[in-house]
C-alpha cells in the first residue's frame, strides 16, 4: 500500500501529464514510498483542530462539483480518531447543496487552510450525515460556547491527505489575530497619551 492520496488523485491521465510535464519521477517516488497517509499524524490533527473554516467539495448527480466553505470556532472541526473526524454542521441559507449531492456521492474533498503560515492540508474522504437521532455521536460534535443552530452533523471517515506546497497563498490574518498582534502597539500608544497628558498638566500648573 503506497500513498493513499496519491492512489486516489493521480489517475493515468493525471500520470500522463506529469510525464509530460517533467513532474511524473518524483511524484512516482512518492507513489512508493512508506507514509501511507490515511490516518492522521499529530501534525495533521493538530493543524486541524486549530482551524476555523475549510472548503469542502462535493459532486452533484449532474457530475458538477460543488464548493463550499464551513466555518465556525476554531475547534469546530473533532478528531474523532486518526481515521475520523467530524463536525457540526450549522443552519445556513437553505439550500442543501451538499447536503443533497451527499445523498447520492457520499464523497468529499476537504481543504483546510493557514493563511497566516501559508499552509494548507487537502484530504479525501467519505462522509456520513449525522441527524438528530444519533445524539451520541452528535453531541460529540456540538459547541458549547457557539451559539449557532445545528441541523445534524458530518463525519468524514478518511482516504488520503497531503500536505500542500505554499505558493502563492496570500498571507491573510482575522481580527482576533490583528487584534493580538496590535495589542502592545495600542498599549504603549496608551502609557505616551497618559505620560503626555501629565507633562501637560504638570506645564499648565507651572505657568499659572
Amino acid at each position: 500500500m503506497g500513498h493513499k492520496f496519491a492512489e486516489i488523485a493521480f489517475t493515468p491521465t493525471v500520470k500522463k501529464e506529469q510525464e509530460r510535464s517533467g513532474s511524473r519521477r518524483s511524484y512516482a517516488r512518492m507513489e512508493e514510498g512508506d507514509a501511507h497517509h490515511d490516518r492522521l499524524g499529530a501534525r495533521e490533527a493538530a493543524f486541524i483542530s486549530e482551524r476555523d473554516s475549510f472548503y469542502m467539495a462535493t459532486v452533484s448527480e449532474t457530475g458538477w462539483p460543488y464548493i463550499q466553505h464551513r466555518g465556525g470556532p476554531a475547534g469546530f472541526v473533532r478528531i474523532l480518531d486518526d481515521k475520523i473526524i467530524g463536525f457540526a454542521d450549522f443552519a445556513g441559507n437553505h439550500q442543501y447543496v451538499s447536503v443533497g449531492n451527499l445523498q447520492t456521492d457520499d464523497r468529499v474533498s476537504l481543504f483546510f487552510m493557514d493563511y497566516p503560515n501559508q499552509s494548507r492540508l487537502k484530504l479525501l474522504g467519505h462522509v456520513r450525515l449525522i441527524e438528530a437521532g444519533e445524539s451520541k455521536l452528535l453531541e460529540r460534535l456540538q459547541l458549547s460556547d457557539y451559539g449557532a443552530r445545528i441541523e445534524r452533523g458530518m463525519v468524514i471517515t478518511i482516504e488520503g491527505y497531503d500536505w500542500n506546497c505554499p505558493q502563492h497563498i496570500t498571507p491573510r490574518f482575522t481580527q482576533a489575530q490583528v487584534l493580538s498582534m496590535v495589542a502592545p502597539l495600542r498599549n504603549r500608544v496608551a502609557e505616551l497619551e497618559s505620560t503626555l497628558a501629565d507633562l501637560s498638566a504638570r506645564y499648565q500648573k507651572a505657568i499659572v
